[in-house]
Order: structure tokens, then sequence, then C-alpha cells
């Protein structure tokens, strides 16, 4: 008989720190989006798997799927659009757009949102959990858009170094969530940031600037920007990898949006 998976994460399998790495399938055996299921959100399995081209995205009733989806939906320095009535908005200074000042905030916010074709949220209790614990060691960030001192959109994201993987955005005001990814975007990419990792397509992104590519391309494309790094517990060779945000902060004060 096959082996019985628990949903969710696995209480039996081990967790590992920020300093400890986990190796999935290489990519020359994928055959499918889904690479790989079980384990758990711990930060060394999160930050392993966003590292190799995999992220965690699941029903609340299945074991943690990894996938990688082929193709690849990505927004390169280059191709980032603002329309037109996006500069109105932004020269009418419609929204105040902040930094981190709301993480859970905002993760809630996109776990309560409704989406078309979608019976319920794959931003669980414990997704939340995960990526609270990754915002407090440095790797999750938010960018928020507030109206009248209360927020009205925003999304949320993981940086390693030249990459900055975006999970999911919501908006209770229209443009708002559009407000708060274009002016991170513009401030990842005035500091140096190579692509926004997207994951998949959707034509609200699209109009931004993504662009798919194959799975075969986007592999060696995060391989090459990311580099390698040493795993060890000392951190050396990952530190680096949560970028300079309080670069980020000062740059958000000056510029605005």
């Amino acid at each position: 008989m096959g082996r019985k998976f628990h949903p969710g994460p696995d209480p039996d399998f081990p967790c590992l720190n920020e300093y400890e790495y986990f190796s999935f399938p290489p990519p020359e055996t994928w055959s499918d989006n889904i690479i790989a299921l079980g384990g758990n959100l711990s930060p060394g399995m999160l930050l392993s798997a966003y590292e190799q081209g995999l992220f965690p995205w699941y029903n609340p009733e299945d074991p943690i799927l990894w996938q990688s989806p082929d193709p690849r939906f990505i927004i390169r320095p280059e191709k980032l659009h603002i329309s037109s009535s996006m500069k109105k908005v932004f020269n009418k200074g419609i929204f105040e757009v902040a930094l981190d000042r709301n993480f859970e905030g905002v993760i809630r916010g996109c776990a309560e949102t409704e989406r078309p074709g979608q019976g319920g949220t794959w931003i669980t209790d414990d997704i939340i959990g995960a990526y609270l614990e990754l915002h407090r060691l440095g790797y999750a960030h938010s960018a928020e858009s507030y109206f009248g001192g209360k927020l009205a959109g925003g999304c949320y994201g993981i940086r390693l170094g030249r990459v900055f993987v975006g999970e999911s955005m919501f908006a209770r005001r229209p443009n708002a969530s559009k407000a708060a990814f274009l002016t991170l975007a513009r401030l990842l990419f005035n500091d140096g940031l190579a692509f926004i990792d997207c994951q998949v397509y959707s034509r609200h992104l699209e109009s931004l600037g993504g662009e798919e590519i194959s799975r075969a391309d986007y592999i060696p494309l995060l391989k090459k920007t990311l580099g390698s790094r040493s795993h060890t517990r000392d951190g050396a060779g990952i530190a680096d990898r949560r970028g300079n945000w309080g670069k980020l902060y000062r740059l958000n004060r000056i510029t605005g949006t």
C-alpha cells in the first residue's frame, strides 16, 4: 500500500531552520507542475524550495504540494508597465504606500479575498504562521496601500537576493493592490532586482508587464541570478539574500509613490 500523507504540514517531518537545506528532486526528473508532496513549512524547507524554483500551493485537505509551474510568469525591469491611469493615481496621491508596516494585515487580507473559480483559500492558518515567521526572519515582505489611514490593499512575497517571488495581493478599493505592487516593483528594480517571479499567469499581472517563460528557461535563470551558497548554520552566503530593506524604506520615504 502507498504511504498515507498528512493533510497540511507533516508533524513528523523535521523542522529546518533558515540555514538548513532540503534538496528536492532535480529538475531533469520533473514531468508535472507538482514536483513533491509532504514535509512542512519550516523556514529551511520554504527557503530551500524557493531557491530551487518551487513553492507550496495546496488545498487544506491535501498534503503540502510543492509546485513549479510550466510555463512560469515573470516581470523583468525593462518590461514593468505603469499605465496612464495608474500614473494619474500616483500623481494625485490617492494612496499612501508603505513597506512592511502591516505584513500580517496584508497576508490575512489576501486570505479573506474571494477569487473567481476558487471555492476557498489556499492561504491557511499554517501558511499564515509560516510566512509570518519568514517575515520575522527578514525574508517575507509586504507593500501596503492606505486610504484614509486604513489598509486598502497590498501584496506580499519572498525576497532572495536579486529575485522577488510574489505570493498574493488583494484590494479593498480600486487600484490599491496595483499601487502597492508597482511601488514595490520600482523600488526593487532600482535596488538591482533581476526579476519578479509572479509564478502563474494572470491578466492583471500581464497588464503590469508580466510575460511567460518556459520552466526550462526559468530554472537556469533562477540559478544564475541567485548563484550558489554554502549551506551552513552560521548563515554564510544567505544573510545577504535578505536584501537591504533599510535602504528600500529610505527610498520609499524619499520618493513616495
